[in-house]
């Protein structure tokens, strides 16, 4: 079914045949930094941080209680943001506000991260980190409707799918390397924040001239979060099908390396050592299949099979990874065969799941707005995944079954594979 038009905002122009000059380098620059800045205490930083606060034993509690929480601060903040950014009349553009804002508050922080002797600082500074850093990310991916006309959505969207995994693997090598818990906070905010503002200076932003007839009240601006899977059931699905293939992706990020202290008996210096090599392994893959899968989506204008198949095949790799310590001395073998089909399932999901949801929107006047919405979809489960495995399913795993690491990725998996499967509920796209 295809999705009803709406009447182009003030700003709006004709569709270019290519976007601007410079935009692209930069975007992949700006998407590549602040994943970097944000994904770096995800993948170990904060798993490091905390099993040096309260031990290995009290750990899985306390990283899925800082994170939980931190994410639903992005929860909030990005579908406020676009909504706001949507309807910016400053002179400096409707965009570029509010990355300037994002990237400055991100590391700061991280900076409090950084310096944070206990947890409840910790959490202060996280919380902080993943409000500003979704302020930013609402304003860059709005950029991409804005700038980039459909038949080269793929494609940007791609090198950006590609600048995630690049950003995961240098956040392996910045954990490994810098010598302290200070440096592996501050040095990727201080990375995000440059490239950061790069992007927002070079940016040919649009600027609103008109004011929008709505007014913003705590009701309308809490209305943000809602639309109607009735009347856009491809956004619905859209969304759906988001959340459940980034709950099983994100169900290794945080976890892995408590998962090789638990089950292989790893110190923090072969845990760290151990996940650049995984992560290595997993961006190789990663990047030539995110790069190859949104040039081949454009050409053959489909984009549902690479979207659907990124997302099973994220959730085999994901329950091979936890069934691997049954394997005896091969398994750490087995996690790297895990890792490259990881890879290779979320370069496909990365590389076309951007340009789909561009496709599937309803009203081009509300564009940040509901890629804000739809971006739900990933902080959800960045907010739901971490409590629920290290509150609930790793202990009673643990209890019941031996191992609540591989209970908690098997479930993980299975939720990918679910997600992937119903993409092709989405009918208004190819």
């Amino acid at each position: 079914m295809s999705q009803p038009t709406a009447t182009p905002a003030p700003f709006a122009v004709d569709t270019p045949g290519r976007e601007p000059r410079g935009y692209t380098p930069t975007y992949a620059l700006a998407t590549f930094g602040l994943f970097f800045a944000i994904l770096t205490p995800i993948m170990g930083g904060l798993s490091v941080k905390v099993q040096g606060l309260v031990g290995l034993e009290d750990a899985a509690v306390q990283l899925g209680l800082v994170m939980g929480i931190g994410s639903l601060f992005a929860l909030v903040s990005q579908p406020i943001a676009g909504r706001l950014s949507d309807a910016t009349m400053s002179r400096l553009g409707m965009r570029r506000p509010w990355i300037i804002a994002g990237v400055v508050g991100t590391f700061i922080g991280l900076l409090i991260v950084g310096i944070a002797p206990s947890i409840p600082l910790l959490l202060v500074g996280w919380c902080i980190a993943q409000l500003m850093s979704n302020f930013a990310q609402a304003a860059e991916t709005a950029t991409i409707a804005d700038q980039v006309p459909e038949h080269r959505r793929g494609f940007v969207s791609g090198l950006a799918g590609a600048g995630t995994p690049i950003a995961l693997l240098v956040g392996a090598i910045t954990l490994n390397f810098l010598p302290n818990d200070f440096l592996r906070a501050v040095v990727p905010g201080a990375v995000g924040l440059l490239f950061g503002l790069l992007f927002a200076f070079v940016l040919k932003d649009k600027v609103r001239t008109e004011r929008r007839e709505e007014r913003f009240t705590v009701l309308s601006l809490l209305l943000t979060f809602v639309f109607n899977p009735r009347k856009y059931p491809d956004l619905g699905w859209a969304w759906l099908t988001k959340c459940l293939i980034m709950f099983g992706y994100g169900a290794t990020a945080a976890y892995l390396t408590l998962f090789l202290a638990d089950s292989y008996g790893m110190d923090i210096p072969h845990q760290l050592q151990f996940n650049l090599t995984a992560t290595l392994v997993s961006v190789v893959f990663l990047v030539i299949t995110s790069v190859v899968g949104g040039k081949l989506s454009d050409k053959l204008r489909r984009r549902r099979i690479f979207v659907s198949l990124g997302g099973i095949l994220v959730g085999v790799g994901v329950i091979i990874l936890g069934v691997s310590s049954s394997f005896g001395e091969a398994g750490l073998t087995i996690i790297l065969v895990a890792e490259a089909i990881m890879g290779i399932g979320a370069g496909l999901f990365f590389a076309v799941d951007q340009a789909l949801c561009v496709e599937v929107l309803p009203n081009p006047d509300d564009t940040a707005k509901d890629l804000g919405v739809l971006n739900i979809a990933n902080t959800l489960p960045a907010m739901i995944a971490p409590f629920l495995a290290g509150v609930v399913v790793i202990p009673m795993g643990k209890a019941l079954f031996g191992n609540g690491y591989t209970t908690w990725f098997i479930i993980g998996g299975l939720v990918a594979i679910i997600g992937g499967i119903l993409v092709y509920r989405i009918r208004g796209v190819r």
